[in-house]
């Protein structure tokens, strides 16, 4: 619920202005009379703010002046046109009577084309009490936000006052303000509707034209239709209780009877919608409201270039009254050009104009409207001794005012923050364009140099070696050259560069903004001088964003930058500001003669913190522990990114002509946060009194960063004309329904023209997410059906305890109406598109982890024994002992075969010799040859066996010995074997574990995953350009860049996830086969021989 807010924008008057005064007034253009002096009334009625002057001439109407376009109340100096002395003459007024009580009004509606009007007291006194009561008035940059209904009050006090010779007010005054393209018709028979004259010629006494009567007639000649409809079908959001609304009713409503019932009418919620209480912006940042004593490298600072400028660069007029316009206008930074003047005196002026410094009137303008330090910026071309003059020059004029020494606490010393706006409250601090201020002070220059910036045609060496300047050649031009002689003059024109030799007493002067010549990020890092800064033309300052964005931003925290426009602006345009005021640059100096869109970019930024001037940066252009990208498409850590809506349905007195007119509605802010040309309305042709466009509302999805992006409403008429326009910076946009208030192009309130629209401001939320918030913001809604259905049983009297639970089912008839209902459009929302493709991502992702999902064994000693490598070498040395057993096996019975063979052989050779005797002798006639060859067997058996018996014992021995041989042989085998099978397991263990390792590896291969991703991206990127909520093509291409960022990030995170995941178990494996190979070597001492 909203608190009401009192908007006390009324400064006090003193009772003299309110009763008002007589004055005699003069008007003078150059030496032209305009008017001739008339006897006038002056006096300012308490609940206005406009300066009303009631004339007592009988030729003359009523003239008002508004106090918002007051710039400054001067005391005029004595005319010296003849003609207006005569005229005073005439009246007994002598040249000597005026001597002081002239006072001079200027006023305009930008800083260039002034109107200046001049009265006459009747005495010093008067004069001087008049003057300071005026300038106490003025300057009130609370009244640019009055609210609507103030401003119809302003405007129809301001027809009251400008009553005809008969002192009422004419009907002919009252149809030019409403003309707009309707019939004088409709005008008269409203006024006759409510009981007022309304003929062509009639004329109507003011005190029967109440502000009520007023009220009525706009009502009736611009109805508020839109307001009726809205009145109709909406609830006030926020939402207010009783005693809230009753306030609001008694303030607001006009009908009694309605007051007494606590309803509001129509009327009155119209009234209450025009008032401070729906005002566009949060009031309270109008006053000064931030911190100011933060480091002056903190705060974006209001600058200007070539403040002596009335108009173009080249062929332009120069004037010193820019100075007082532009420091009036609260910029607190002013630019100097510096050259050689005419009788030795220094002169602070352009190639086509001259002042001295004396005439420049900063002094008694620099703390008008700000108490904050302006900073003078001279660009010096003086010699050593007017150098030294100018320097006296600003000492005797500003007095205590100029920071001639550093403050005591603030020591010009390396790595000291810059002292605070608040530290340096009314006070003036030099900046002196030198390349090397700090190269003469140590007398490291051995010679005079220039160093310009911008060359135009051959650089010009015009310091002679005695150190005075040659004299520069006047170029005077009368009036704006022609374009067609623009380029010769330009073309003969050389650009003379500031000199670097610095007269010391000058150069003392020059404190906490020294400048010196950029030469890197880095050497300014490493320097860590908070107190030097540097100047970059828009180009060269462009180039440092696109290469080094986080390092400017970081040099900004730090140290000043000032940028300026590039030397090719010559008609004086506007580079855009908010890409350096992004980068956190301090002084983004610009054109303020030329009322373009970079002046009210400026215009409507500055407005805020009481239009002092500064402006604190956001909290992580400040922090050095923070890290910000300009250029950055996602949100800043610890900002939160938010979304604006502005829905435009009409226009209020937007032209007094029959035009057609169109609504522009823009973002500024960072490269992301920026759309232009985009959002605008349809035309409504023929009304520029009341155009409704009731058009759908204009969205900006997402703004990263609102504490730099600000708002522009521009309404165009049917030739694209500036009709009005207003800045609104993002952080302190009230949403609700509002009426915006337009100014001119100089950023001037306009007095009657509106816009009332819809604002509406939320948080981003990112595309998935907007069903949880939902969900989060009104739980009720989100309730499940059972829940919902509980609900309506306990309506019933039914009590939740007695409802059982039961296993929920779907029947067939719900899954076949579940079918029939899902439906999927061609109209897919990237929300929609995202959610499915999140599930579908997620579940292949588990699918996969599931398939992947391998588990590694841990490696056993005996499972190594049991490879087949392993056996196949236990096997060889086993087979290759059979092998040698074999042989000797075999060489033994080879032998025992022999000597079997060898004594059969012999016994059957006896034996046949001893058949054949047999056969031949007979029998018995070898009886003794029987005996004989038995003996010979015998003694051969007994023979044999004592030979089968040594062999045998030789074979024994040979086989013991071939045994404890094989079982030497044998072991020394064996403990080879021990050795190499160690080795060997140890080859299998590496093998292992490297297939192990390659086999995790394989297990984290993304090449799924970055197909699903690029999957999903593309799905998305459909569902936008299928969405048909989507109109133009820009916001198009805008949700998908900015779902490919999005897209990008998460696929990040999931990578990251995914790696950090392999990393983990990359660990636990190397330390699983650490321990399996301690094993093997513990296994290995205990196995191998001692």
């Amino acid at each position: 619920m909203t608190k009401s807010y009192e908007f006390n924008w009324q400064k006090h008057l003193p009772e003299f202005m309110q009763e008002g005064a007589t004055f005699d007034r003069f008007d003078e253009c150059d030496t032209c009379v305009l008017f001739p002096p008339s006897f006038l009334c002056l006096h300012l009625p308490s609940s206005t703010g406009f300066l009303p002057c009631f004339g007592a001439s009988l030729l003359q109407e009523g003239q008002v002046l508004e106090c918002s376009l007051i710039n400054s109340i001067r005391v005029g100096a004595v005319p010296k046109d003849p003609k207006i002395l005569s005229s005073f003459e005439a009246v007994g007024k002598t040249e000597a009577d005026l001597e002081g009580c002239i006072i001079c009004i200027c006023s305009a509606t930008d800083l260039v084309n002034l109107n200046f009007m001049f009265l006459v007291a009747e005495n010093p006194e008067v004069a001087r009490k008049w003057i300071e009561g005026l300038r106490s008035v003025i300057h009130n940059f609370k009244a640019n936000n009055v609210c609507p209904m103030t401003c119809l009050k302003k405007h129809w006090m301001r027809m009251c006052f400008l009553t005809n010779v008969n002192g009422k007010i004419p009907v002919r005054g009252i149809t030019r303000t409403f003309a707009s393209g309707k019939t004088e018709k409709g005008i008269f028979q409203a006024l006759k509707d409510l009981g007022l004259p309304s003929g062509k010629n009639d004329e109507i006494e003011p005190s029967d034209f109440t502000f009520d009567i007023f009220y009525a007639l706009t009502q009736k000649i611009c109805p508020r239709t839109d307001i009726e409809e809205l009145f109709k079908k909406i609830i006030l959001v926020p939402f207010y209780d009783p005693k809230r609304a009753m306030q609001i009713i008694e303030k607001y409503e006009r009908d009694e009877d309605l007051k007494k019932k606590g309803h509001m009418s129509s009327d009155g919620f119209c009234r209450y919608l025009m008032s401070d209480e729906n005002a566009p912006v949060f009031l309270d940042r109008l006053e000064l409201y931030q911190d100011m004593d933060q480091s002056l490298a903190h705060y974006f600072i209001s600058s200007s270039h070539n403040t002596y400028l009335t108009g173009r660069q080249f062929g332009g007029k120069s004037s010193v009254e820019m100075y007082r316009q532009v420091l009036l206008s609260g910029c607190r930074c002013v630019e100097l050009d510096c050259w050689d003047g005419k009788r030795r005196r220094p002169g602070a002026h352009h190639h086509h104009g001259k002042a001295m410094c004396t005439d420049i009137s900063i002094k008694e303008t620099a703390f008008v409207t700000s108490e904050y330090p302006v900073i003078l910026s001279f660009e010096n071309h003086c010699s050593k001794p007017q150098q030294y003059k100018m320097a006296k020059y600003c000492e005797e004029i500003f007095g205590d005012l100029l920071l001639k020494q550093p403050l005591e606490n603030y020591p010009i010393e390396q790595g000291r923050a810059l002292p605070s706006p608040n530290d340096l409250k009314l006070k003036g601090e030099c900046v002196c364009h030198t390349e090397q201020l700090e190269a003469f002070k140590k007398h490291m220059e051995a010679g005079e140099t220039n160093t310009p910036a911008i060359i135009m045609g051959e650089e010009n060496e015009d310091e002679t070696e005695n150190g005075q300047c040659q004299p520069v050649p006047d170029v005077h031009v009368s009036g704006d050259v022609a374009e067609d002689s623009e380029e010769a003059l330009i073309a003969q024109y050389t650009y003379v560069g500031a000199t670097t030799n610095i007269h010391p007493y000058l150069s003392a002067m020059v404190n906490y903004a020294q400048p010196v010549k950029f030469q890197s990020f880095d050497v300014a890092e490493e320097r860590n001088i908070h107190h030097n800064m540097s100047s970059f033309n828009e180009s060269v300052g462009l180039g440092y964003l696109k290469t080094n964005a986080i390092e400017f931003v970081n040099y900004n925290k730090r140290q000043m930058s000032r940028i300026y426009p590039k030397g090719g602006r010559v008609d004086s345009s506007n580079y855009m500001p908010q890409i350096f005021w992004n980068a956190g640059c301090q002084m983004v100096s610009l054109n303020f003669q030329t009322p373009d869109l970079a002046m009210q970019l400026n215009q409507g930024k500055f407005e805020y913190n009481g239009s002092c001037g500064y402006l604190l940066k956001p909290d992580f252009m400040r922090r050095s522990d923070r890290m910000f990208d300009p250029f950055s498409e996602t949100p800043v850590d610890g900002v939160i990114a938010a979304t604006c809506s502005v829905q435009v349905f009409s226009g209020q007195f937007l032209s007094d002509k029959k035009i057609g007119t169109y609504v522009e509605v823009d973002m500024y802010g960072l490269p992301t946060d920026t759309i232009r040309k985009e959002f605008r309305t349809r035309m409504v042709m023929n009304n520029g009194l009341n155009p409704a466009y009731n058009e759908e509302p204009f969205v900006f999805r997402k703004v990263i960063l609102p504490d730099l992006a600000v708002l522009r409403i521009a309404v165009y008429d049917d030739n694209n004309k500036l009709i009005g326009q207003r800045i609104l910076p993002l952080d302190g946009l009230q949403a609700g329904y509002r009426h915006i208030s337009l100014r001119n192009e100089g950023n001037k309130p306009l007095s009657l023209p509106t816009i009332f629209c819809q604002i509406i401001l939320k948080t981003y939320v990112p595309d998935g997410f907007g069903a949880i918030v939902d969900a989060l913001s009104d739980p009720k809604k989100f309730l499940t059906i059972a829940e919902k259905r509980a609900d309506q049983m306990k309506a019933l009297g039914i009590d939740t305890n007695d409802i059982a639970d039961v296993p929920s089912g779907s029947s067939k008839n719900d899954k076949k109406g579940k079918g029939k209902g899902d439906t999927v459009k061609a109209s897919v929302t990237p929300q929609a598109s995202s959610d499915m493709a999140q599930t579908s991502n997620s579940a292949q992702n588990n699918t996969a982890e599931t398939k992947r999902g391998v588990y590694l064994q841990i490696i056993i000693i005996d499972e190594l024994k049991q490879m087949k490598v392993c056996i196949q070498m236990h096997d060889f040395f086993f087979k290759t002992f059979l092998e040698d057993q074999n042989i000797m096996q075999k060489t033994h019975c080879t032998q025992a075969d022999k000597m079997v063979s060898l004594h059969d052989k012999e016994k059957m050779t006896l034996e046949k010799l001893l058949e054949k005797a047999i056969k031949k002798r007979g029998e018995n006639n070898c009886q003794d040859l029987k005996k004989e060859t038995e003996d010979k067997i015998q003694t051969l058996a007994t023979e044999h066996k004592a030979k089968v018996k040594d062999i045998t014992a030789q074979h024994t021995k040979e086989w013991s010995e071939l045994i404890s041989s094989h079982s030497s042989e044998e072991q020394e085998m064996k403990d080879s074997h021990v050795t190499q099978q160690c080795e060997h397991l140890k080859k299998l263990l590496a093998t292992v574990q490297e297939q192990q390792t390659m086999q995790l590896k394989l297990i984290h291969e993304r090449k799924e995953m970055r197909a699903n991703q690029a999957k999903m991206s593309m799905e998305n990127s459909k569902a936008i350009s299928q969405d048909k909520t989507i109109k133009n093509k820009a916001e198009r291409e805008r949700r998908v860049r900015e779902l490919n960022s999005s897209n990008t990030k998460k696929f990040l995170d999931e990578r990251k996830r995914l790696a950090m995941k392999h990393q983990k178990e990359m660990e636990q494996l190397e330390k699983n086969q650490r321990e399996q190979l301690e094993k093997l070597e513990k296994f290995n001492e205990q196995v191998q021989p001692g």
